[in-house]
């Protein structure tokens, strides 16, 4: 595998007053073209958040803050998340949303979950499977009996992990957070799609 250096990544914000948004946009080595349509993309998802959030605060909307975190860099794949707080009064507590993109730098191509996976594979249940080996574990208590994931459930790559996650209310309780599940790439090679993010990851190259 060549070696391929890590996209630029630059900060932007957005909102006023009581809103403050941050999210990155990124640049070279990359082909322009691609670079604008992966920027498109983040900040169609930034302002998605943000007008759930303003569709689902009740009362008068006293702070929103969004931030970014890079998961990966690296290898021509880039994984990011994205995050909304919004707190209204009188509300008792704010709401935040949690979400996350993951590209191939160098064509553009956003992969849903499905996507890293081999057609007709059993990924859902491999997956399904190690959450809820990892619940049972870390004893996290849970809204009502997890089951499955669902086909495209959220995800993020980071440290040559899938990391599958749930928004809040989603399966546990608020004070729980984001429950995260991380899983080994090495543990779903023989499902992956290839090429994809998986093996590109997983290789023994520096």
């Amino acid at each position: 595998m060549a070696y391929q250096l890590p996209v630029t990544i630059h900060t932007h914000t957005m909102g006023s007053g009581v809103v403050h948004i941050e999210y990155p946009s990124i640049s070279g080595p990359v082909q322009p073209q691609v670079a604008h349509q992966i920027n498109q993309t983040i900040v169609h998802l930034v302002n998605w958040m943000l007008e759930q959030q303003k569709k689902t605060q009740s009362g008068t909307l006293s702070q929103m803050l969004g931030h970014y975190e890079i998961k990966t860099n690296e290898r021509g794949i880039l994984s990011l998340t994205l995050n909304n707080y919004a707190y209204s009064t009188p509300m008792a507590h704010g709401f935040t949303i949690l979400k996350s993109l993951t590209f191939d730098v160098n064509t553009g191509k956003l992969y849903e979950l499905q996507d890293l996976f081999k057609p007709g594979s059993n990924y859902v249940e491999v997956i399904s499977k190690q959450v809820s080996q990892q619940l049972k574990q870390r004893d996290l208590p849970l809204l009502d009996g997890f089951t499955s994931i669902h086909p495209n459930q959220d995800y993020y790559l980071a440290d040559k992990a899938l990391v599958i996650y749930f928004q809040l209310y989603e399966i546990t309780p608020y004070f729980v957070g984001f429950p995260m599940f991380p899983i080994s790439v090495y543990d779903l090679i023989s499902i992956a799609v290839e090429p994809g993010p998986l093996p590109t990851l997983s290789a023994d190259t520096v």
